[in-house]
């Protein structure tokens, strides 16, 4: 009998709705319509009434909402984009790719989260787009940023590509920004069978323009109106998706109950004796309600504790081991020069350890007591 753990078990939630993936997938099959077709039409409006949205557009990854998005509003060569110093790379990558320069923030360190009242000192004439990123599932503290948007007439992107389903003053993700940006990588919290992607937004020409522009920037078959470039969501993925939806409330509710038994467990083993900061759990705002697409720790002896975890057959990973602003490709698009001490440290001490729905509290234990052990030797 297998007593690994992996850090995310995809097989076990494929195990509860395989008749129905099934059937969703056969029906486009026999339909033999391929792109943007009905399942892509379906899934747009049911993702708009999930998020309490008017918009929903389907694209082909997180990465193209972000870069769909930023050449909706008319990011060009030159234009400063603020964002997070820490995230995954698709953050960055989508700005510098239309020849935009990042300007990046440190992050809090309780919450991985950009830092948001460093934002505004950072607005120059060029800043043209502010992308927060609601990292492992918990979104950025919004009320700010949106006030400093509105105050300098700048439009925010949220990047939500690990945030579905999360809420901040029972706002959803993706719907306090102008913008707001899904992926469906098979590792997210709604992860399809390959790649693909959401914009969703409640501005009407916003809305528009990203449809033409992910077909080539075509408005009309033919017809192009501007150059865009081929964004389509599929409908295999889209079907995927489809049955998966109304499934999401309940894994995230699991992952939240998961993360809460983790805190017991953590509790009851350091309440005889101080933690002295061995180990540092996750820390989710009052007003959010996080997903937790990653649970994610913070230790001094990461690198060694991901080795223990390893050896004893629990799965683990590190997001991120490197800063954006460290990353060399991205050093010749950065004109603003900044010190990140809260990203390098994360980038040095953090850990995601299992968190999935399907998880259990039996490995759960098994996983907490490795990490005791490991604490204590």
């Amino acid at each position: 009998m297998d007593k690994s753990i992996p850090l995310l078990d995809l097989k076990s939630q494929y195990k509860s709705i395989r008749k129905d993936i099934k059937a969703a997938i056969n029906r486009v099959l026999d339909s033999q319509r391929f792109i943007l077709g009905p399942e892509v039409e379906n899934f747009e409006r049911e993702i708009s009434e999930f998020c309490g949205c008017k918009y929903a557009i389907g694209v082909s990854s997180g990465t193209d909402a972000l870069l769909i998005s930023l050449m909706a509003i008319g990011i060009e060569p030159g234009d400063e984009v603020i964002t997070t110093s820490y995230s995954f790379f698709a953050t960055v990558g989508a700005i510098v790719r239309l020849g935009a320069c990042p300007v990046f923030t440190d992050i809090d360190l309780n919450t991985f989260n950009m830092d948001v009242s460093q934002v505004e000192s950072l607005i120059s004439p060029r800043t043209k787009a502010i992308i927060p990123v609601h990292l492992f599932g918990q979104m950025t503290e919004l009320d700010l940023l949106k006030s400093i948007g509105a105050k300098y007439h700048i439009p925010i992107i949220e990047d939500a590509a690990q945030s579905i389903g999360a809420s901040q003053n029972k706002i959803s993700a993706g719907t306090i920004g102008d913008v707001g940006c899904f992926s469906f990588f098979p590792s997210k919290n709604l992860g399809g069978v390959g790649d693909g992607g959401m914009v969703i937004t409640n501005n009407y020409e916003l809305a528009n323009r990203i449809r033409k522009l992910r077909s080539h920037g075509a408005a009309k078959k033919y017809f192009h109106t501007e150059v865009g470039g081929n964004f389509r969501l599929d409908e295999i993925q889209a079907a995927v998706l489809r049955v998966k939806l109304p499934h999401l409330n309940d894994w995230a509710s699991a992952r939240r109950e998961n993360a809460r038994k983790y805190h017991i467990l953590f509790n009851k083993h350091f309440s005889k004796k101080d933690n002295g900061g061995l180990i540092l759990l996750p820390t989710e705002m009052t007003c959010n309600e996080h997903v937790y697409n990653q649970f994610v720790v913070r230790t001094n002896n990461r690198d060694q504790l991901s080795t223990y975890l390893r050896a004893d057959q629990i799965g683990c990973e590190i997001y991120y081991p490197v800063p954006l602003p460290n990353q060399p490709c991205i050093a010749p698009f950065i004109i603003k020069n900044g010190k990140y001490p809260n990203s390098e440290i994360a980038a040095k001490t953090s850990l995601a350890i299992p968190i999935y729905a399907e998880l259990g509290i039996r490995k759960q234990r098994k996983i907490a007591n490795s990490i005791f052990a490991f604490l204590n030797s």
